[in-house]
């Protein structure tokens, strides 16, 4: 403490005693944290090894007694490579019949398939004398020639059966049966709609179904028409189906009113021919 300056009590005065100072006591000392060793890896039982050992042997020795079963058999012999050749039957396939195959009745003649005209009835001038109109004679009879024979020569027109014929001075029925070829779309079923949709726009119109045909349609016009031609007012009906790839159209003019019962049963009996 010689090179101590003068010691000072706690309340800041000069120890004057001349007596050492007592040393400060020292810091307790901090026990150390132990350390968890770190966790060994869980070693397998023998139990576990000698079942592992178990099953190894048991598949071994199940795939030599499947092949020890085996070998004893005896060789299943292949089947042959070349088969039996089995005979064809003679003779020809008959053809279906037309009850059986409606394209036989179509594809034949189709004027043998239109209404035959009644008893007294006389055949109407501008049904054409073999019965047949062909594209240019068929479009002549719509309001626009021109533009109907664009639509028919799209439409695959193929050919077009006609009858028709005048009861006395009273009635005139006028038939066609029009067949399209049908290799890019259903032009039958599409014609008749759109033959259907016209009549259906004009006034006054009543139509009923006719039975049968599904979709197909009768129209009765209850007013009647001025034949130019002939110098009369006319009633009119008219009906519209088809069936594969044939339309059928049926028009009927009468002095007097035109009957619903009509003009339907004989549309339906048309289309029973088909």
């Amino acid at each position: 403490m010689a090179n101590d300056p003068v010691a000072r009590d706690d309340s800041g005065a000069a120890d004057t005693s001349g007596a050492a100072a007592p040393a400060a006591p020292a810091a307790p000392a901090v026990p150390a944290v132990p350390v968890a060793p770190a966790p060994r890896p869980r070693r397998r039982g023998r139990a576990a090894r000698l079942a592992g050992a178990g099953a190894l042997l048991g598949l071994v020795a199940g795939v030599c007694a499947g092949y020890h079963v085996q070998a004893g058999r005896e060789p299943t012999k292949p089947p042959p490579l070349s088969q039996p050749v089995i005979g064809q039957a003679g003779g020809e396939a008959e053809p279906l019949s037309a009850a059986q195959d409606r394209e036989v009745r179509t594809d034949g003649d189709l004027r043998k398939l239109l209404l035959d005209k009644p008893r007294g009835a006389r055949t109407a001038a501008w049904v054409p004398q073999d019965g047949w109109m062909d594209l240019a004679d068929y479009a002549d009879h719509f309001g626009n020639p021109g533009a109907k024979f664009s639509s028919l020569a799209t439409d695959q027109f193929r050919r077009a059966a006609v009858t028709g014929w005048k009861d006395g001075t009273s009635s005139i029925v006028d038939i066609r049966l029009v067949q399209y070829r049908q290799e890019d779309s259903m032009a039958a079923a599409d014609a008749t709609h759109n033959m259907e949709d016209d009549v259906e726009s004009a006034r006054g119109t009543e139509s009923s179904s006719i039975p049968g045909t599904g979709d197909g349609m009768a129209y009765v016009h209850p007013r009647p028409v001025v034949d130019y031609g002939a110098g009369r007012t006319l009633y009119s009906a008219e009906a519209y189906a088809w069936r594969g790839d044939v339309a059928m159209e049926i028009r009927v003019f009468s002095n007097g009113p035109i009957a619903e019962k009509e003009i339907r049963d004989l549309a339906r009996r048309q289309m029973e021919r088909l």
